[in-house]
């Protein structure tokens, strides 16, 4: 059985360490900079410039915290010369376009950027003299859809009927043929792809979203409009599949054969949530009255049932939900409550992933 990892562990283990994270400037990018920053890492970002405000890289001012350099991981000459320069250790591959809306706006966008972005990090790897550990974010939208109401284990058929999914599923195809053709004789080198359920927190602004719509609208007192109000995602806490995500890269570094491969990262099965459900929360907590507004006429397809099986992760890494979703969406409605009324954010950002790894992951 794997232990508990203590915050005393994780500062043993970071401490010192060149940590590249591609994507840092988006949501969870940036709540893993924070956290890493935090635990003693040496943290270099590559990414795109922030297209949208308020982001949470810039209300936390992480670009004064974070080495940060601006380029498209598609561009894989000016990509390696930056890995090249920084040489690190730990790679976490969390560049992507991650919306499935804009998937049908601009596809050739998404498919460059999710797969062709894997690849370059992954051929990265195959050269690589320095790095010893990879965790490859990818999606729980990977999956062929079959609607399955007991949800999808890392032996699932992956697939995709819309194009944000499809790239998802494509960059686990290249995963897994760099792993079984390359990687597998590489015994300094363990690299991973992690499958999260959807994400909620505090600093998302992303459009299409449903807690930055359910924000916005408050914001700007406009009408809460809602799509697919009973549909069922694995709502989960930002920093749960980022403990996650730095667990197996502490594993992948010390066993590298054994934890490569792919591993699910989501809540606990016991209790579904659907979007309604979400919202209805949130304003609870955050003490707000909403009307909601139900969308009709959708141009796109959306799942009904999204759930993860995360047997493997509780079992082989002993990884385990901190917080609960209900507990998600109620330390979520927290930090917005903090930014809306202009309190220090960056001090009970810190504080939130303080009290995440309190017990140990």
């Amino acid at each position: 059985m794997i232990k508990k990892i203590s915050q005393k562990d994780l500062h043993k283990f970071f401490k010192g360490k060149k940590i590249v994270i591609t994507g840092h400037t988006g949501f969870k990018g940036s709540w893993l900079s924070l956290t890493l920053k935090n635990f003693g890492a040496q943290v270099y970002g590559y990414s795109l410039k922030t297209n949208t405000y308020p982001n949470n890289f810039s209300i936390l001012n992480l670009k004064s915290k974070i080495n940060t350099s601006y380029g498209d991981v598609r561009n894989k000459k000016l990509f390696f010369k930056f890995l090249n320069k920084v040489k690190p250790e730990v790679m976490f591959h969390l560049a992507a376009q991650s919306l499935v809306k804009e998937s049908y706006v601009n596809p050739d966008n998404t498919f460059s950027t999710n797969v062709v972005g894997t690849l370059n990090v992954l051929e990265y790897a195959r050269l690589s003299k320095n790095l010893r550990s990879v965790v490859i974010v990818t999606s729980d939208k990977c999956y062929k859809n079959k609607e399955l109401k007991t949800g999808y284990s890392e032996r699932d058929e992956l697939g995709g009927d819309d194009p944000y999914s499809a790239s998802k599923a494509a960059a686990e195809n290249v995963f897994y043929a760099y792993e079984k053709s390359f990687f597998n004789k590489n015994k300094k080198l363990g690299i991973a792809s992690a499958r999260a359920g959807n994400v909620i927190g505090g600093g998302d602004w992303a459009d299409n979203r449903i807690i930055p719509d359910c924000v916005k609208s408050i914001i700007n007192k406009t009408k809460l409009e809602i799509r697919s109000p009973f549909s069922v995602r694995p709502w989960q806490h930002v920093m749960e599949p980022i403990s996650g995500y730095i667990k197996l890269s502490m594993l992948l570094h010390k066993k590298p054969k054994k934890f490569s491969g792919s591993w699910n990262f989501g809540p606990s099965l016991t209790k579904t949530y659907n979007v309604k459900d979400v919202i209805n929360i949130f304003l609870k907590e955050i003490k707000i009255n909403k009307k909601i507004i139900i969308k009709k006429n959708i141009s796109f397809k959306e799942t009904i049932n999204l759930k993860l099986k995360c047997n493997k992760a509780r079992k082989n890494l002993n990884w385990n939900n901190v917080w609960n979703t209900y507990e998600s969406i109620k330390n979520t409605s927290m930090w917005y409550k903090v930014y809306l009324e202009k309190n220090d954010i960056f001090d009970f950002t810190n504080k939130q992933i303080k009290e995440f790894f309190k017990k140990g992951i």
